[in-house]
């Protein structure tokens, strides 16, 4: 084709009426004055434009709270992910025996206090201390709610809690959890799966309980 009527041709196509369009701020048709046009005002234009800008800032925020998280995450310690492990764990059983009263005194989520009814205050209490036996840390069976009183300031009201534990798991389990275990060592790794573990069943527990 010659040049001269690839030039005439581009300036008929030039000519041709624009179809109408959908604004993309306010829904409305309108008929664009150039081709690449989407809004159907001046305001719709401003409003398209910052809500770009607005979309653009959430997403460099994002990254930064992400590459954030990421260089924190990078920074911790096996100490750290042991205690966001325990967290995790220790959760968990609370919410696995929140309905269930103190293993050592029986106590339940209300109790009384010169005829006053008061809120328990709980804990994962460790039959078999961490101190003690830290290999049965996360170990389910070693671990239930207890109020704060008896775990923290009865040291776990240990008599007590081995009866409340015979009656909740059997006494062949009790002196298994009473025997010897082989020393374990978390790696960083472990932990972190222990910690995406037990906030995977936690999520799952309370789930279970709103459905």
């Amino acid at each position: 084709m010659e040049p001269s009527r690839i030039k005439q041709r581009s300036v008929r196509d030039m000519q041709k009426p624009l179809k109408q369009k959908k604004c993309r701020n306010c829904g409305n048709h309108f008929v664009p004055n150039r081709p690449l046009e989407t809004w159907c005002s001046f305001d719709c234009g401003v409003a398209i434009a910052q809500s770009k800008l607005a979309k653009k800032k959430a997403q460099e925020s994002t990254r930064k709270r992400v590459e954030h998280r990421e260089a924190k995450e990078r920074l911790k310690t096996r100490k750290d992910w042991m205690r966001e492990a325990q967290v995790a764990f220790n959760s968990f059983i609370r919410a696995r025996d929140k309905d269930l009263p103190c293993i050592s005194s029986g106590i339940g989520n209300t109790h009384y206090v010169s005829g006053v009814p008061k809120q328990t205050s709980w804990d994962a209490g460790h039959y078999r201390s961490v101190g003690s036996c830290p290999e049965l840390r996360f170990c389910e069976l070693n671990v239930h709610k207890q109020s704060v009183h008896d775990n923290q300031h009865l040291h776990g009201n240990l008599i007590e809690f081995r009866k409340g534990l015979i009656e909740r798991i059997g006494l062949e389990k009790v002196e298994w959890l009473e025997g010897h275990h082989p020393a374990k060592h978390y790696s960083v790794e472990e932990l972190k799966t222990i910690k995406q573990t037990y906030k995977a069943k936690l999520a799952a527990l309370k789930h279970s309980i709103v459905d």
